[in-house]
């Protein structure tokens, strides 16, 4: 099982990659953005509403949704 993020883990990461973006560099920004693990609520509307492939391919970090919900229903 994954370690989730702290709060102050996630934070740090959102204000540099609002530096990141400041300076120019959205796919950067993007890309550090991607590294905060999605909530689970939101992943489960991404999956109802676009899809599991969508999700999946995304890039985003699913750890608490793997957490929460577990592998298999990342898979379904």
């Amino acid at each position: 099982m994954h370690q989730t993020m702290t709060l102050d883990e996630k934070l740090k990461i959102c204000c540099k990659a609002a530096e990141i973006r400041r300076a120019g560099d959205k796919a950067g920004a993007t890309s550090l953005m991607k590294t905060v693990p999605v909530p689970p609520y939101i992943a489960k509307v991404i999956k109802d509403k676009v899809g599991l492939d969508y999700l999946l391919e995304s890039g985003w970090n699913l750890s608490e949704v793997e957490a929460e919900f577990g592998a298999d229903w990342l898979r379904h």
